[in-house]
């Protein structure tokens, strides 16, 4: 079996963004993007039981302005507001290079919905969910 028929038989999405509106980008910047792909529960949300035995096919991967693509893992931590946050991990010698999700435990993951990821160089930024599928 494949990767993509594995994903499929376990419900996992994939998870479309791209940078939002800003100052610097008035109209959002499509070149600068994340795909996902994570399990969601029943209210679109990312299901944290899900992920615990799916962790392994949990991967994101980011598409950066300058062209360059970075693949990693997604992963669920102890610590911020909720009890735990989601982050990204590219290096899994390091946390240097980790990014951040801003409460993505509480935003339903839809389609015209907004999440704020929080890069390696601190920055808050404001991605579009532009879409959602099956993995």
């Amino acid at each position: 079996m494949d990767d993509k028929e594995d994903t499929r038989v376990l419900g996992l999405s994939k998870i479309s963004l791209q940078l939002a509106r800003c100052p610097k980008f008035p109209e959002g910047n499509p070149r600068d993007r994340y795909e996902i792909v994570a399990p969601l529960d029943e209210t679109g949300r990312l299901d944290t039981e899900a992920w615990h035995a799916q962790r392994d096919h949990c991967r994101v991967k980011r598409l950066a302005p300058d062209g360059a693509t970075r693949h990693g893992r997604l992963l669920h931590r102890a610590g911020g507001a909720g009890g735990a946050n989601w982050a990204f991990d590219y290096d899994d010698r390091s946390d240097a290079d980790d990014e951040g999700g801003f409460r993505l435990d509480s935003h339903v993951i839809a389609p015209g919905e907004y999440v704020s990821i929080k890069g390696v160089d601190g920055e808050l930024r404001t991605y579009a969910i532009v879409a959602v599928s099956a993995a």
